[in-house]
């Protein structure tokens, strides 16, 4: 088959496949995205509650990065700075203004496509509303995205369940398109909210482990207080196995370097128990896993207007270098 043909999906939440997506637009590939749809936090969260439509977000995010009208798409990214839309992303509200026009999301969503001209499709994971609910080890329960991530016990306690509540029907245009796939990627994320979340919905698992496209998985960067701590990459991939079946990644691509200390103190000055995901160094001899210099020398603050957000500067993060990201990820599958 050649690299003109070939597709690839990638599956997780917005920041997180979108910027696989960006190192990944250059090359001849046809692109997917399926994306997570359980955000209750944010402008998406809001929209949620007030118009009963599903979080927009991470739709948005990818969106935005595939599309070729690069005049438009900073109208995607802008936030109302007063008013009652104050706070709201202008993306977020023309998605949820062209899924009213066309009366669904799916027909919404490339509506807005056909408008920013993008490479690829952009695929909801579901198309009915749930939660996320944790139960950790002690028993105590945890419903709903953001108190998740604002949960300090969950690395702590440990998850004994995770689930979707109520249980939700996939999308089956993500199927199909997991089935058409040339190669599966796993993108970063905010582990148990953008990434298990995808994997939680029922026939998910199952069309991935059935496909026999190559499955790569993309681990963070960095640990997520209160969620991830003390996790390291063969954490990462034993959790996702347990969804998928051991040894059902093909291969795995992790950061091996650190953060400058400028840029570490940087990113402590919001998360003060930021640190990088760490690896066994034996790793660096299993063919299956492939380490590198991936991070991105930026810092990622969240917009001063998004004061839906909750907490100051909230998103501000190190990202990977889209661009490396990118060149390794064509350079092992054009070997394969």
């Amino acid at each position: 088959m050649s690299k003109m043909t070939k597709k690839i999906v990638c599956i997780g939440g917005g920041s997180g496949v979108s910027m696989v997506l960006s190192g990944l637009i250059d090359y001849p590939y046809n692109l997917a995205a399926i994306v997570t749809m359980f955000d209750n936090g944010g402008s998406s969260g809001k929209l949620r509650k007030e118009l009963g439509v599903l979080p927009l977000g991470d739709v948005r995010a990818c969106l935005s990065v595939l599309s070729k009208e690069k005049a438009i798409t900073p109208l995607f990214y802008s936030r109302f700075q007063r008013g009652k839309l104050k706070g709201h992303n202008l993306g977020n509200l023309i998605i949820a203004a062209a899924e009213q026009l066309t009366g669904s999301l799916e027909k919404g969503i490339e509506r807005i496509g056909a408008i920013l001209k993008i490479k690829g499709k952009v695929l909801p994971v579901a198309l009915e509303s749930a939660h996320i609910k944790v139960v950790l080890n002690n028993g105590n329960k945890i419903v709903g995205e953001e108190e998740i991530i604002n949960c300090r016990d969950v690395s702590r306690i440990g998850i004994r369940k995770i689930s979707l509540e109520p249980k939700v029907k996939v999308n089956p245009s993500a199927i199909r398109a997991i089935k058409e796939a040339d190669l599966i990627i796993i993108a970063p994320g905010k582990f148990y909210t953008s990434v298990i979340p995808n994997l939680l919905v029922e026939g998910i698992s199952e069309a991935i482990t059935k496909s026999s496209a190559p499955k790569f998985l993309i681990t963070n960067l960095m640990t997520q207080a209160g969620n991830t701590d003390d996790l390291k990459v063969e954490d990462f991939v034993r959790i996702i196995e347990s969804y998928l079946g051991e040894g059902k990644i093909d291969r795995i691509i992790f950061n091996t370097s650190k953060p400058s200390p400028a840029l570490m103190k940087k990113v402590r000055e919001v998360f003060p128990r930021a640190d990088v995901v760490n690896y066994d160094k034996r790793l660096l001899k299993d063919k299956k896993f492939i380490g590198g210099n991936f991070i991105d020398k930026n810092i990622y603050k969240a917009n001063p207007n998004d004061i839906l957000v909750r907490g100051q500067n909230k998103r501000t993060m190190l990202l990977h270098d889209s661009k490396k990201l990118g060149g390794v990820i064509n350079k092992i599958l054009c070997k394969l």
